[in-house]
């Protein structure tokens, strides 16, 4: 399946060449790739457009050169090979700065879209369900369909890069995407949305790892802080705008319009993607990892499909534990295959990167704890509140605000305090405004809850920025690709583990209060308690990092913060 799929994006046109593609492309084995890659800037021209043929025969002289007299370190031949529209192998750094921030926003407009259609269809459940004639809970197959064909297909996403190029895969996510988007919007049995929904999960998954992808391939790491703050906001956003968007769409137009709005953000991303984003793609063609596949699938499907039941209040739990025990049985023979394979689906070197396992482990339990507030507050205003959906989605809005307005200081707080000192501390802030949810009540003036929501979301932006970006700053250029597929499948899990572990915590404080049937508003207090829990734990594996971590990617000195 994969395999066909892979061919299939391969099979569609790489767009449009860039305006200003590089026409050349060095390969080589590793002794001499840096020495190389100086001769090819010390003779490239301002516009890579204007190489002149002299600059090309000079750098094939000078590699000659070098090659003679490395010989011994560089058996294998080194060879000059013109390439307009692809870039093949590991990239040159050629971008300008302006030229990464519009691929940076490309891909953020396509990751608000994928994440919108998440969560947008939570509150139109009802009129969905009474246009299929079926219930609402049968109806929520849909958002179980879809986050289970992301968790599915996000493995394969690396490989099919390397083999087709992040341009020819993320134009086609693209086009998958809005195409069933529209096919969601035309639906009118519960059936067809499903295979629609899937579909989306289809083009989902190949958009979030291949399009950080080619944020991270096209930005040199003095701009890569910026950069990655471009493409987390859509993310921390849209989970929150999501419930309160698709209320109103449904309330006062119709659902499908939910769906039909992605078709001209999906066209206009097309085109930019097929103007601005290069087509990288790897030199060499690995094999496809068949079992890699299949017990990674079954994992994540087992483990998505046992978290999702976890957050429904009736679910059987003997098929809870069944599904939740089999995917982690299949996690661990997924992970025992990958060290052995010669040519693993996911690999996973980049575990072995000091910054980027701390941020999985670490950043994991974060993730966790965070994605529980746009599931708990919208419930805690309407059931601890007595607000409608409209009022506790205007409420919840100051969260989404404070994501936003935290963008644009990100870089000079890095920049001054470093990761480790702004992670530490940010996240015991993240936990002190869950912690102050807790003592909120009816009677707490509107502007100080908002003011309380608008301080955690500033502090959830700072911290997602901060774990995207230092997850990066140390993977050296070849392992990107795995790197990107490994921390988007981590991060799908954590999502999805943070809406189970609110109704954990949920059934936990109805437990503790003597197992009534209706929330209260004591409930929500103990389980805000228990979240503030969890953002200090994740805080234990900060402390680890090194001060200077990620310094060339913030820019941050010990000078500087003395």
């Amino acid at each position: 399946m994969a395999f066909f799929i892979g061919r299939l994006i391969g099979a569609i046109p790489a767009f449009m060449p860039l305006p200003c593609e590089p026409v050349f492309q060095i390969h080589l084995h590793m002794t001499t790739y840096d020495l190389i890659e100086y001769i090819v800037r010390k003779h490239e021209p301002v516009s890579p457009c204007s190489r002149s043929s002299h600059a090309l025969s000079q750098c094939h002289r000078e590699a000659s050169f070098i090659c003679d007299r490395r010989h011994r370190q560089t058996p294998a031949p080194v060879r000059l090979r013109v390439c307009h529209s692809t870039r093949i192998g590991s990239p040159l750094m050629s971008l300008s700065s302006r030229q990464s921030v519009v691929i940076a926003l490309i891909v953020a407009s396509a990751y608000f879209m994928e994440n919108l259609d998440a969560t947008v269809i939570a509150t139109a459940l009802p009129h969905m369900a009474a246009t299929f004639g079926v219930t609402p809970v049968r109806l929520s197959i849909g958002m179980t369909a879809y986050l289970l064909a992301l968790a599915v297909f996000i493995p394969i996403s690396g490989w099919v890069a390397d083999r087709f190029g992040q341009r020819s895969v993320f134009g086609s996510a693209i086009v998958v995407f809005t195409g069933a988007s529209i096919l969601c919007g035309l639906s009118n049995g519960l059936v067809e949305f499903t295979v629609a929904r899937i579909l989306q999960g289809l083009g989902g998954a190949m958009m979030v790892p291949v399009g950080r992808l080619a944020v991270l391939r096209s930005t040199e790491k003095r701009h890569l802080m910026r950069s990655i703050a471009y493409i987390t906001w859509p993310g921390l956003a849209a989970p929150v705008l999501g419930p309160a968007l698709g209320g109103f769409i449904s309330t006062y137009f119709s659902w499908r319009w939910i769906f039909l709005l992605n078709v001209p953000i999906g066209l206009l991303g097309l085109v930019l993607t097929a103007t601005f984003i290069p087509n990288y793609r790897q030199s060499s063609r690995r094999p496809f990892d068949v079992p890699g596949f299949v017990l990674s699938g079954v994992a994540l499907t087992c483990l998505m499909y046992g978290m999702e039941l976890v957050g429904q209040p009736y679910g059987d739990w003997h098929i809870t534990v069944a599904a939740l025990t089999g995917g982690m049985v299949a996690a661990a023979f997924a992970v025992r295959h990958f060290r052995r394979a010669e040519h693993p689906l996911i690999d996973l070197a980049p575990w072995r990167i000091p910054t980027f396992r701390v941020t999985l482990e670490g950043g994991s339990l974060y993730v966790v704890s965070v994605s529980v507030s746009p599931f708990l507050l919208p419930l805690f205003f309407q059931l601890g509140f007595g607000l409608n959906a409209f009022a506790a989605g205007l409420l919840v809005l100051a969260y989404a605000a404070g994501n936003l307005a935290m963008k644009t200081v990100t870089t000079p707080i890095l920049k001054r305090f470093g990761f480790r000192k702004v992670m530490i501390v940010n996240g015991l802030l993240t936990a002190v405004t869950i912690a102050l949810c807790a003592l909120l009540s009816p009677d707490t003036p509107r502007t100080l809850i908002m003011l309380v929501l608008l301080i955690g979301g500033l502090c959830r932006s700072m911290q997602f920025t901060s774990i995207n970006t230092l997850a990066f700053a140390d993977v050296p250029p070849a392992r990107m690709s795995s790197a990107s597929t490994f921390f988007s499948m981590v991060q799908q899990m954590t999502i999805g583990l943070g809406i189970a572990f609110g109704a954990i915590a949920l059934h936990a404080a109805v437990l503790i209060h003597g197992g009534h049937a209706q929330l209260s508003l004591a409930d929500f207090r103990v389980a805000f308690l228990l979240v503030a829990v969890l953002v200090l734990i994740s805080m234990l594996y900060f402390i680890g990092i090194e001060p200077d971590a990620g310094c060339e990617v913030s820019g941050h000195t010990r000078a500087a913060s003395q």
